[in-house]
């Protein structure tokens, strides 16, 4: 298995994602059991398509990707509603400036404080952590009253991998 990058966060581009997954589902049968919720067929089938690789995907591709697998074919809303347990649970996180979910490749407990980059070239995600951005969102926040209960800051841009193979060679 290839390792995930140091640098960015990031995997490399053909890292091998068994590991990933099978993290991301024990981590997430943990978080469930600790909090007293059930990991559900289809909350874990919904987490198994979010997890699938690192890149934010839509609720419809979800219910896509379940219908083409063979499955009955389900309602948005059970779709949306497993997606939302699985957010209120801290396993998936949803990027708003897409619409999207990714899930979270990083053990942060109760910290809900997060620095997303997403790649605009793949579409890849990750989580990195700066608390001192946070120290100085939160100052911000006090200074006018206001008081902070979470925060998620999403970074556009390209990943290392993209950025790499943009460059004419020399």
């Amino acid at each position: 298995m290839k390792p995930r990058s140091s640098v960015t966060g990031f995997p490399v581009p053909d890292h091998d994602h068994t590991s990933c997954l099978a993290d991301v589902i024990a981590r997430a049968a943990a978080t469930f059991d600790r909090q007293g919720l059930r990991l559900t067929d289809l909350r874990r089938q919904v987490l198994e398509e979010v997890a699938a690789s690192h890149k934010a995907v839509g609720a419809y591709e979800v219910l896509e990707r379940l219908a083409s697998k063979g499955g009955k074919r389900l309602a948005p809303i059970s779709i949306y509603r497993a997606l939302d347990a699985l957010v209120a649970a801290g396993v998936v996180h949803r990027l708003e400036s897409r619409n999207a979910f990714f899930a979270c490749h990083v053990a942060h407990g109760g910290n809900r404080r997060q620095i997303v980059l997403a790649c605009e070239q793949c579409g890849a995600v990750a989580e990195v952590s700066r608390p001192g951005v946070f120290d100085d969102i939160m100052a911000a926040a006090s200074a006018v009253g206001f008081t902070m209960s979470h925060a998620l800051v999403e970074v556009n841009g390209a990943c290392a991998a993209c950025t790499r193979s943009d460059r004419p060679e020399t």
